[in-house]
């Protein structure tokens, strides 16, 4: 069982994500966030970016640069073991249930968050266990900041 530390969107699209109290998440993403590429982001299978707030600690601890929503990600979460997800793993957070589609490629849109903009420190082929992951919506809602997270 975790909580979620934050909830982030950018109305303006891309990154970073902004810390907000409360998102609206529907079966097509977060209602308060807009994609610039939806060739890449976005849509029922990558409605939902989550990433590890441990995670974002410890690259910090390497000097990177990185904070919460630098990367993208719609829903930071704590307290959860990062290496039991995978692909099919069912998600209870606040009100929504979500269904992990896959895990975020890094790009170069978000090389500021890393020393000498290396990028690919989040990337799964490079660092297993160590990506944000994408989910579909099972059930939309509202999820707030406190808000209890259940890995099925």
């Amino acid at each position: 069982m975790g909580i979620v530390q934050s909830v982030n969107a950018n109305s303006l699209g891309g990154v970073p994500k902004y810390p907000l109290e409360t998102i609206n998440i529907g079966i097509e993403g977060v209602m308060e966030d807009k994609q610039n590429d939806l060739k890449y982001h976005g849509g029922p299978n990558r409605a939902v970016c989550i990433f590890s707030y441990e995670r974002i600690k410890q690259l910090q601890s390497e000097g990177n640069s990185i904070y919460i929503g630098s990367t993208g990600e719609n829903i930071t979460i704590r307290g959860v073991d990062w290496d039991l997800l995978e692909v099919g793993s069912i998600i209870n957070i606040g009100d929504i249930i979500i269904q992990l589609t896959g895990v975020a490629p890094p790009c170069k849109t978000i090389k500021k968050s890393f020393k000498e903009g290396k990028f690919n420190r989040i990337s799964q082929k490079i660092y297993p266990g160590w990506s944000r992951w994408y989910a579909s919506v099972l059930k939309k809602g509202i999820v707030n900041c406190g808000d209890v997270v259940i890995l099925e």
